[in-house]
């Protein structure tokens, strides 16, 4: 069992599914398909909890109703949500459009700030994931590496020194022509020298791993879209089960693949109970 404290955002999504690709500048039918959990944080910490990791999520909700209902379903799922900062102004909400096949896009319609608690650096846990920008993140992460913790940060943003780090994980879709013609170097300069690997996804494609002096490349198994939302957040929790398991990077790479791959394949954020399925 990995022991995971999870930074990031915990989202109302209104999901809007699109009868057929969306156009731009033209008139589009869809249909409304209600609210969800989402936010990259309670994505990843659901799929992990599932598969009986230790997950506690650091975020923020308002004492309004859909705060009230999301930490709900995130406990529901063996989330732990004692570090959730219940006062914001508001609770964070997207607007989530998904097209026939499967492929979302995110409007961000509000955004709960998330503060830090004193003590998040002497936290008891085997791994910190962040999911989130804040720059007052950087001292924090610098102690958790010197005291052992194992640091997983997604990027962009991909300021120098920004996150430091021994995984940055990021999609090929959000990161330049530049930071990709020269993957571990660049990540090298977000995260420092406590960097070991810059983590590639590539949708359907699979993801890449790019260390120092090898690269590992893992494709994915073909499969029938349904709801790509929040497929990277579950491949990121997949890559922190694993290596908390002790996998190499090959072999973890190869199961974060398997679990993004199977998020894709059922509706909604919430994993199934039997998340992430047979052994890939």
């Amino acid at each position: 069992m990995t022991s995971v404290v999870i930074v990031g955002s915990i989202a109302e999504d209104e999901v809007v599914m699109l009868d057929a690709p969306l156009r731009p500048g033209s008139h589009n039918s869809a249909r409304l398909a209600g609210g969800r959990i989402g936010g990259g944080a309670a994505n990843t910490a659901m799929a992990m909890a599932r598969a009986g990791d230790r997950v506690r999520v650091l975020g923020a909700v308002g004492p309004d109703e859909a705060g009230v209902s999301l930490l709900a379903r995130l406990s529901g799922v063996g989330v732990d949500t004692s570090l959730v900062h219940r006062a914001a102004q508001e609770t964070t909400r997207s607007l989530v459009i998904i097209d026939p096949d499967g492929e979302r896009t995110v409007v961000n319609l509000a955004r709960a700030a998330v503060p830090l608690p004193a003590g998040l650096a002497s936290l008891d846990a085997d791994w910190c994931y962040v999911r989130s920008a804040d720059p007052a993140l950087t001292p924090v992460l610098q102690q958790l590496l010197a005291r052992g913790v194992e640091v997983l940060a997604h990027i962009p943003p991909v300021t120098d020194g920004l996150r430091p780090a021994r995984i940055l994980v990021g999609s090929a879709s959000d990161l330049d022509e530049a930071f990709l013609a020269a993957p571990f170097a660049s990540a090298r300069r977000v995260a420092g020298e406590t960097l070991e690997w810059m983590v590639v996804t590539e949708g359907g494609g699979g993801a890449v791993a790019y260390g120092a002096n090898e690269t590992i490349r893992q494709a994915a198994r073909e499969v029938v879209v349904v709801d790509s939302t929040g497929a990277g957040d579950v491949f990121a929790g997949g890559l922190m089960h694993a290596m908390g398991a002790g996998a190499s990077m090959a072999e973890a790479l190869r199961i974060a693949v398997h679990w993004g791959t199977a998020s894709v394949a059922y509706a909604g954020t919430v994993p199934p109970a039997d998340f992430p399925g047979a052994d890939p």
